[in-house]
């Protein structure tokens, strides 16, 4: 009978070394892979626009999520990475990352950014598309390839024209060509030489983006069929006031209005249709005409919005506060004073016109 021989405690460690040398082996490999993929491997992103404001990190612009898409792409290693590589001072402005970019790409453009010269676009929210072209006309460093030449004497026939080459340019359809109220008021940093297509689709987007976020979180049994109907409210909410702790009610007074059905009677309606005629005063011809924008004579909305809304008009647009107000007036100190009933509102009319007869006599 021949005895079985039995391992050696050599053989055994051997065995074992060799086993925890494979597995760390492994474990090295994931290491180097998530390496690799978190900071040199291309992604799937298509091109994009990436905003640095003044006060950004890299860590703020660059881990949320994981820049790389890929499988073992990781926000620790990202983080680490841009902690030690990341050493150059951010450049506020608008960077074009492009597709596939890996992280390491896309921090030297950033890290570039400072060298390259900036230009600032301020577009004022409550103003129109009209003041928005004019803006980009005379903005030195914006290169004009879809809006017309700079002229003198920019009229609102003008803007037609510019409205049906933007258009075209970004793929818009608007009611009766008007781009109003399309464009994302805000301050903007740009690299010189940036076209005014490439803006404005910025501009595009970010308004698209925030009115169809707005819309899905919106409250229920608004009157608005379609976000644009929304947005069109959004602009004359703008237009009507500046103060942020109004915008609510002033929502809530349009809203009620239009339950009833009653008309909006907002004048800034009766300066949009007025165009190039409205010389800074409304007279009472003014509010007898029939445009298709005076609120005085026609019924619900407006064809289009007749200004530029921010995104804290579009919100609360969605958002009206629950009142029974119907009515809101000028105080002629700031700000507005909103009553229920039109006695009330009466009553308010006069104490404004009061205060700005003082005023006048003074």
């Amino acid at each position: 009978m021949s005895r079985i021989k039995r391992p050696t405690k050599t053989k055994k460690s051997t065995n074992r070394l060799t086993s925890i040398l494979v597995v760390l082996s492994l474990v090295a490999l994931v290491v180097l892979l998530a390496v690799y993929q978190s900071i040199f491997s291309t992604t799937k992103k298509a091109e994009q626009n990436l905003t640095v404001s003044k006060g950004d990190t890299y860590q703020k612009l660059l881990t949320k999520p994981s820049w790389s898409d890929a499988w073992l792409a990781s926000d620790f290693v990202t983080r680490a990475y841009l902690s030690v590589a990341a050493d150059k001072p951010l450049q506020a402005g608008d960077y074009t990352i492009p597709a596939g970019a890996s992280l390491a790409q896309t921090v030297k453009i950033l890290g570039e950014g400072a060298k390259v010269e900036q230009i600032t676009v301020r577009i004022i929210e409550g103003k129109t598309i009209k003041d928005l072209y004019q803006t980009l006309k005379n903005t030195d460093g914006v290169v004009l390839e879809t809006l017309t030449p700079k002229a003198d004497g920019y009229a609102w026939s003008d803007v037609a024209r510019d409205n049906e080459a933007v258009a075209k340019a970004l793929g818009i359809s608007s009611p009766n060509g008007n781009l109003e109220g399309w464009f994302a008021p805000n301050t903007y940093h740009f690299t010189k030489g940036t076209t005014d297509t490439v803006i404005l689709k910025r501009l595009y987007d970010t308004q698209t983006k925030v009115l169809n976020e707005a819309w899905a979180a919106r409250d229920e049994n608004l009157p608005y069929k379609t976000p644009y109907e929304a947005l069109i409210m959004a602009s004359i909410i703008e237009k009507e006031t500046g103060i942020k702790s109004e915008r609510n009610l002033v929502s809530s007074v349009f809203v009620n209005r239009l339950r009833k059905n009653m008309r909006l009677q907002t004048d800034p309606t009766i300066i949009y249709g007025l165009f190039d005629r409205y010389d800074g005063k409304i007279y009472k011809s003014n509010i007898a005409e029939r445009t298709d924008y005076n609120t005085y004579q026609i019924d619900g909305l407006p064809p289009t919005p007749i200004a530029l809304p921010s995104a804290e008009a579009i919100k609360a647009t969605m958002h009206p506060d629950d009142s029974d107000v119907l009515f809101f007036v000028a105080t002629g100190n700031g700000g507005h004073k909103f009553s229920k009933t039109l006695a009330e509102h009466d009553a308010a009319v006069a104490e404004y016109r009061a205060v700005m007869k003082q005023k006048e006599s003074q």
